[in-house]
């Protein structure tokens, strides 16, 4: 049986209360801030990302010599709180910043650090990253897009799908199957592609809301340098799994509802006391959660079971926020109502669907969680 760790306490929050303070002050001038938005972090804004790099508010924990500061994975989760509750565009780095950067930092060779990284904490180079396919579902590891070996690199073909921001992202971190004959899990790798790629089709999918995010691409012949390669040929299942405690367990998981409730206050409504209590304290149980992931990523540790519980709940709850929020009105809510409160309630409820699906299927998690637990 498992058993969690919750590190950190509230004292180890009030510690940094200055380091709370300067990112609040930052907030309070920058332009980004004035219109809030729900699930602020699949919002894009080049200029927003770059100011934040400029305040040194970009690779808190990574080393120095790549442009980091080398602090705590407790002051980077303060500041990820503060950026989602004050709802401003971040997804231009996010990925970057919170995926790429680590898995560069752990697998990635000397060369391919100095080149990207700090660049990606200049907020100068965007990146996404390609892992669904039009056919496999949940079912990550029965891709078929394939690498083959060709002189000086590889030959990629195949298709990823809902991917997101790939028409703004300079590079592609790119899952697929570099030994075709192999079993599912064996004979993956990752590969680094530069978006500009000959035979690279960029497709836009419109979400529910109207914007565009997610894309189709495919890759028709599309040559890859051999020093693109990230990690150990055949290693792709391991290192992409590596991710995954950075990709669920952040507070992005259960707060990007957050901004509706700071704005309830101000918009006349009112929730039930005992409604508001519930999801007050499923949240807070979340945050202690995601902060005890925090720790254990601090420590070098990977935990899995941990952030996809933080997944899981977080995306319930926020879904449930969209519900209980929609009840204290009379009619559906218009995305482009003058009044914040019913704009940003619109936004959640429009994209509410997908946070059971992005960053693993509910499903799925599940079964991770039960497999973790000794059920399964």
């Amino acid at each position: 049986m498992t058993h969690f760790s919750f590190t950190y306490r509230n004292a180890d929050l009030e510690a940094y209360s200055d380091f709370r303070q300067q990112i609040r002050r930052f907030l309070s001038r920058d332009p980004a801030a004035q219109t809030p938005r729900a699930d602020c972090w699949s919002q894009f804004d080049a200029g927003f990302s770059r100011r934040l790099a400029e305040e040194g508010l970009l690779g808190l924990t990574w080393p120095k010599q790549y442009g980091g500061q080398e602090r705590s994975a407790l002051e980077r989760f303060i500041l990820l709180e503060e950026l989602l509750a004050a709802g401003v565009p971040v997804a231009a780095h996010w990925i970057s910043e919170r995926q790429v950067g680590p898995l560069l930092l752990r697998y990635g060779t000397e060369a391919q650090k100095e080149a990207y990284l700090p660049a990606i904490l200049r907020a100068e180079l965007f990146f996404c990253i390609g892992l669904s396919e039009p056919d496999s579902g949940s079912d990550l590891a029965s891709l078929r897009t394939r690498a083959d070996r060709t002189e000086g690199g590889w030959i990629v073909n195949g298709r990823k799908i809902w991917t997101s921001n790939a028409h703004r992202s300079h590079f592609m971190v790119l899952l697929c199957r570099t030994s075709p004959g192999s079993q599912r899990h064996q004979g993956l790798s990752q590969l680094i592609i530069d978006m500009k790629s000959p035979g690279l089709t960029i497709r836009p999918i419109p979400n529910i809301s109207r914007e565009h995010e997610f894309n189709e691409v495919t890759f028709d012949d599309v040559f890859v340098p051999e020093d693109r390669l990230i990690g150990s040929e055949g290693n792709g299942w391991e290192q992409v799994t590596s991710e995954l405690a950075f990709e669920r367990s952040g507070p992005e998981r259960f707060m990007s509802s957050f901004v509706l409730l700071r704005q309830l206050r101000q918009s006349g409504h009112q929730l039930p006391p005992e409604m508001l209590g519930e999801l007050t304290g499923r949240f807070m149980a979340l945050r202690s959660l995601s902060i005890s992931v925090a720790a254990m990523l601090d420590e070098g540790k990977l935990p899995n079971l941990e952030a996809a519980l933080v997944k899981e709940l977080g995306s319930r709850l926020e879904q449930d926020i969209g519900e209980a929020l929609l009840n204290c009105l009379d009619a559906m809510p218009d995305p482009d109502s003058a009044a914040s409160y019913e704009r940003l309630l619109a936004q959640n409820l429009l994209h509410a669907p997908s946070y059971s699906i992005r960053g693993g299927a509910r499903e799925i998690l599940r079964g991770i969680i039960a497999r973790g637990l000794g059920m399964r």
